[in-house]
């Protein structure tokens, strides 16, 4: 099979099409003739040598895919040869043909294609878990989350919109700004020109928002804690502008704050699993009513990754990047 590889940490350059053998179903697991896989930043940390695959994954980078089942392994009674899913890997995802455990798998929703199923899996069960399972929002209550534009944000804007919060997020320009509150986000604010922390007060008349989901770290954390209300969240995804920052602990004493946050790629399938079917409960119904739809920027072929990972780095999209792995009859 065709398969994108890193033989060495580096630029955007290194990521190589390469031959591989097609990889074996195992008890559980299924094999997915691709259609399509989702690119993340954590390929880009893969790739540049930071976020190395989990012990026993593949070591071809891609987290998320949709395409259709063309053998099953032992014991699984869910799926079928010819079935249409996307589903959630530990790694394997930039290639033709990819493993993945049944239990990761969901159906492809039935208003959508592979390229859009494609960017589901990796950015709806990250947002799920950490909003609404570790977060715990609400309808009613306000969610404030940083990196609007990307494919967790628009996702999360979507999602927390339809269950009825109040929603704000930061973005880079007036462009992404715009977008954010195209999908949901009553106010976008524009991280370079505003004080998110001091404009979220002035909104909520000083009181602050509910929960805060940040994938910036370092100098944000002390302003994501000005900016949260008595019995905020604050919950962690990712660490851009660095892994440490000052804890202002009385501040966190006197307002009862909750500070948590989590990572999926090293969760065991048991986790994962469960993760799946709350996602397919709880956000398939939206997504398949249309009030929720994965937000795609662009598509490349698999051979053009590198230039998939340069626009990732950039920085400059809105929504999902996807690589087109091959086509399939509708």
């Amino acid at each position: 099979m065709a398969a994108i590889e890193i033989p060495a940490p580096g630029g955007p350059e290194v990521l190589r099409l390469t031959r591989r053998t097609t990889p074996v179903p195992g008890p559980g697991e299924v094999l997915i003739q691709a259609a399509a896989a989702g690119v993340n930043r954590l390929d880009v940390m893969q790739r540049q040598g930071r976020y190395p695959a989990p012990p026993g994954a593949s070591d071809i980078p891609g987290v998320e895919i949709a395409g259709m089942v063309v053998s099953v392994g032992e014991d699984v009674a869910s799926l079928r040869v010819g079935d249409r899913i996307c589903a959630l890997v530990a790694g394997g995802g930039y290639a033709e043909y990819c493993v993945a455990p049944a239990a990761q798998c969901l159906p492809i929703p039935g208003r959508l294609d592979f390229i859009q199923s494609a960017g589901i899996p990796e950015t709806f069960f990250t947002v799920w878990t950490n909003v609404f399972e570790l977060g715990r929002l609400a309808a009613g209550e306000s969610l404030l989350l940083h990196g609007g534009s990307s494919g967790i944000g628009t996702t999360a804007i979507q999602l927390a919109h339809a269950r009825g919060a109040r929603l704000f997020a930061t973005a880079g320009s007036a462009e992404k700004c715009r977008a954010c509150e195209q999908l949901g986000a009553e106010r976008a604010i524009n991280y370079r020109t505003e004080d998110f922390a001091q404009v979220v007060r002035d909104l909520t008349s000083g009181g602050g928002v509910n929960v805060i989901l940040d994938m910036v770290g370092g100098d944000y954390f002390a302003r994501n804690i000005d900016a949260l209300a008595v019995e905020g969240r604050l919950v962690q995804i990712a660490f851009l502008r660095g892994a440490k920052a000052e804890i202002n602990l009385p501040a966190i004493m006197q307002r009862r704050l909750t500070i948590t946050g989590s990572t999926l790629r090293s969760r065991n399938v048991a986790e994962k699993r469960a993760i799946a079917r709350a996602v397919h409960k709880e956000v398939w119904p939206l997504i398949e009513s249309g009030q929720v739809t994965p937000v795609i920027h662009s598509t490349f072929p698999l051979a053009q990754a590198a230039e998939a990972h340069r626009l990732m780095e950039s920085g400059s999209h809105i929504g999902k990047i996807i690589l087109q792995v091959r086509q399939f009859r509708s």
